[in-house]
């Protein structure tokens, strides 16, 4: 391509222009900005009520303090402070047992969810719920008990109308026993407590 004298000074203004413009706009060009320090993640734990000493003492008292806790006339509103009080936060309760269709299934649930669910029982029904047998290992800090359990609806009743199986997981912190979970069932026709579960 020719380019004519007249044209020259055209083509190096244009040219000069250009330079200008790309270190323009590389001066311009945006400063990566430094990545932010991620803050450290905080878990909050809910605050619970403060156990009563003597509840939370020994394996032996914190299931005596669950069963009697849940225990108690027709109408009576249950302490369900002291309830939660025996649970490490995030605990579940797992009632397990036959479905309609025969087969068998396990709900679970937070210890909140199981006062809203049992109040409105209790309201209506006496209860009554006490360990009748108990095998327990331990291993360290946690511990595992398969305490039997009969309910009745008033103390004086001769028969329990449930019997069944809590398996309740403790853990000791060092300072006091929490319980982790409590995952039961309860015996019917197809399912009858062995003998072994029946004795201390």
């Amino acid at each position: 391509m020719k380019f004519s004298t007249a044209t020259i000074p055209v083509v190096l203004t244009f040219l000069i222009l250009l330079g200008t413009a790309n270190t323009t706009a590389a001066q311009e060009k945006p400063k990566p900005s430094p990545t932010p320090t991620p803050k450290p993640m905080t878990v909050e734990t809910p605050t619970m009520p403060a156990a009563n000493p003597a509840d939370v003492a020994t394996m032996d008292s914190i299931i005596a303090a669950v069963y009697d806790v849940i225990s108690g006339p027709a109408g009576k509103k249950r302490d369900w402070d002291r309830m939660r009080s025996l649970f490490l936060p995030g605990a579940r309760l797992i009632p397990t047992g036959a479905r309609p269709n025969g087969a068998y299934g396990s709900r679970v649930v937070t210890v909140d969810e199981y006062i809203e669910r049992s109040s409105g029982f209790f309201e209506k029904e006496g209860f009554y719920e006490r360990e009748a047998a108990r095998i327990t290992e331990q291993f360290g800090q946690i511990a595992h008990a398969f305490s039997t359990y009969e309910s009745r609806h008033a103390p004086e009743d001769a028969k329990p109308f449930q019997r069944g199986i809590n398996s309740i997981q403790l853990m000791n912190d060092g300072k006091r026993w929490w319980i982790v979970t409590i995952f039961w069932q309860g015996e019917d026709e197809k399912t009858a407590l062995p003998e072994k579960y029946l004795k201390h």
